[in-house]
């Protein structure tokens, strides 16, 4: 499993989990009908969202992202809407850091991959 995999996977529970969650307050607290609902979401929630923010560690340091990057991660686990727009902007970040230079130095990198010349 990769680690964009794991960290996909893991918001995915993160998000499911805080919906049971809200479903369960609905049915405590407007409807009055049961409160098992709290109990059993809140303790699967409290586990998926610790396990999301030891993911979001790990990967900060295994993928070298910066200060904010890992903070948007961490953010989002605290609210799981941010999560989405979080994770795109650490994907347009990661985008503009491996984008080859323009100009000659981009022609120059060409030709010493064709040569297998380091450069």
């Amino acid at each position: 499993m990769t680690p964009r995999s794991l960290y996909r996977r893991i918001a995915l529970a993160e998000v499911v989990t805080w919906a049971l969650l809200l479903l369960g307050m609905f049915l405590k607290y407007v409807t009055r009908t049961t409160e098992v609902g709290v109990r059993v979401f809140g303790l699967v929630h409290g586990v998926v969202f610790i396990a999301f923010c030891l993911v979001t560690l790990l990967l900060w340091v295994n993928q070298r992202w910066t200060i904010r990057e890992g903070l948007l991660g961490l953010l989002s686990a605290a609210r799981p809407p941010a999560g989405r727009r979080g994770r795109r902007r650490r994907r347009r970040a990661r985008a503009d850091r491996c984008r080859p230079a323009p100009g000659p130095a981009r022609r120059h990198a060409g030709l010493t991959r064709r040569l297998d010349v380091a450069p």
